[in-house]
């Protein structure tokens, strides 16, 4: 349980992460007012809407107002929770992200754990041999990984598990359009088919996660697996490791127990900045296997100058990096008492 000091200290930490996010609000703003493009042009009905048609579209957006009274517009309907309308779905904001944030966290959280399953004992026996011919393969593998974007790697497995084994099902989407989905409850569809006990339809929604998954492992594993090992160094060279093996202890009793928990600390770091870049940066990824994700739908928001749209993905990125940091810090106090929050 957290103190009440604890609580009040938490407070004060989103508190102070309001200015923060004015400063994303009012960025999103001005830069999608000053990028190319005009929302009223485009969805004028045909290519050749009059300007009159045009006018009366930008009045109803808006558009005809000054920028400092659209943006107190704007701030006006964040307060009442109303991100506005999208220009390119039809519905609200708030709606359609509601529809389509589970999937990028669940595409997310699965890609995350596929990293850090192979990263961590990457990082752990690296750092135990170091300098060995172990060691440079860990290296070189996470150079390899690091250096292939991930829409390269999407395409290339794709193409070997996809179209030359047929190993995996076809990249479009989360499930196959002939499996009735399950009851939503948390919109993550392997959470939602476990709960409906429909295990035929949890294997497919897996199967059709694994690609998409692996490709974004794939890219966050160098980060991952080198800050593992940089922390390891600095924790298997300390004395108390030295006292450890003196004492004939385990070897797996002093990697695990002793020095891997003492290494965790700037992983955890770290997994909170991965998870908080692959949030934002999966665009390629939803696009290549069809994944209705909000990356995806901020892009197609983004070339259709669909204002709301684009500013509710940017502040709702900027709250998720927020509170996965307040997450990080709060496990960061109880792996070691003397972190506080504060």
């Amino acid at each position: 349980m957290i103190s009440r000091a604890g609580a009040t200290r938490i407070g004060l930490r989103i508190v102070a992460a309001v200015p923060a996010l004015l400063g994303v609000i009012l960025f999103a703003f001005i830069m999608m007012r000053v990028l190319p493009g005009d929302p009223a042009v485009y969805f004028a009905s045909g290519p050749n809407a009059g300007q009159a048609e045009i006018d009366a579209l930008r009045h109803k957006m808006g558009l005809d107002q000054s920028m400092p009274l659209q943006f107190l517009h704007y701030l006006e309907g964040l307060v009442r929770g109303d991100l506005g309308n999208s220009l390119v779905t039809g519905q609200t904001v708030t709606q359609d992200m509601r529809e389509r944030l589970p999937a990028s966290l669940e595409l997310t959280l699965t890609a995350l754990m596929f990293s850090l399953v192979i990263s961590l004992p990457l990082g752990v026996l690296a750092a135990w041999w170091a300098g060995s011919m172990w060691d440079q393969w860990v290296r070189a593998f996470c150079s390899l990984c690091f250096c292939v974007p991930p829409f390269v790697s999407g395409i290339l497995l794709v193409y070997l598990f996809y179209y030359m084994f047929g190993l995996a099902p076809d990249p479009t989407g989360r499930i196959n359009i002939f499996t009735p989905l399950p009851h939503r409850v948390t919109g993550m569809l392997l959470i939602d088919f476990a709960l409906a006990g429909d295990w035929a339809g949890w294997r497919q929604a897996a199967e059709q996660l694994i690609l998409p998954a692996t490709t974004m492992a794939l890219f966050v594993i160098a980060p991952l697996t080198r800050m593992t090992r940089a922390a390891m160094l600095s924790v298997v060279n300390s004395d108390f490791i030295r006292t450890a093996r003196a004492m004939g202890l385990p070897t797996w009793r002093i990697v695990i127990v002793y020095s891997l928990r003492n290494a965790l600390m700037p992983v955890l770091t770290t997994i909170g900045i991965v998870f908080s870049t692959m949030m934002g940066a999966n665009v390629l990824v939803e696009k290549i296997f069809s994944w209705p994700g909000v990356a995806s739908y901020a892009l197609d928001a983004l070339v259709a100058s669909d204002y709301a749209a684009v500013q509710g993905f940017i502040l709702l990125m900027a709250f998720l990096f927020v509170m996965v940091n307040l997450v990080i810090d709060l496990l960061l106090s109880v792996l070691d008492p003397r972190v506080t929050v504060e």
